[in-house]
């Protein structure tokens, strides 16, 4: 991490302010295997049935599983349904 970085992450905690807010960090929000709701993205790099991968300001989250759909989204959320086996961050 750059020595920038590490003085945001410093005011986030010494503010008490979310780390989200300071950093730009995703947010990802899951109920049950069927709906995700993710905040702070920035693009769709792949969307299929079967996986949807996204741009985030730290890397990229990865959705897998069945019948998957972007059932809503903004420039800054999306919800995406279907049956969602694994989520993941690269």
């Amino acid at each position: 991490m750059s020595r920038i970085g590490r003085k945001k992450e410093q005011l986030a905690d010494t503010l008490k302010l979310p780390r989200d807010m300071i950093l730009g960090e995703s947010i990802l929000t899951m109920t049950g295997n069927h709906e995700l709701w993710i905040e702070n993205y920035k693009g769709i790099i792949e969307y299929t049935p079967k996986s949807i991968i996204l741009q985030a300001k730290t890397g990229q989250i990865s959705i897998c599983g069945c019948g998957l759909a972007i059932d809503y989204y903004t420039s800054e959320d999306m919800k995406i349904v279907g049956e969602i086996r694994c989520v993941s961050c690269l």
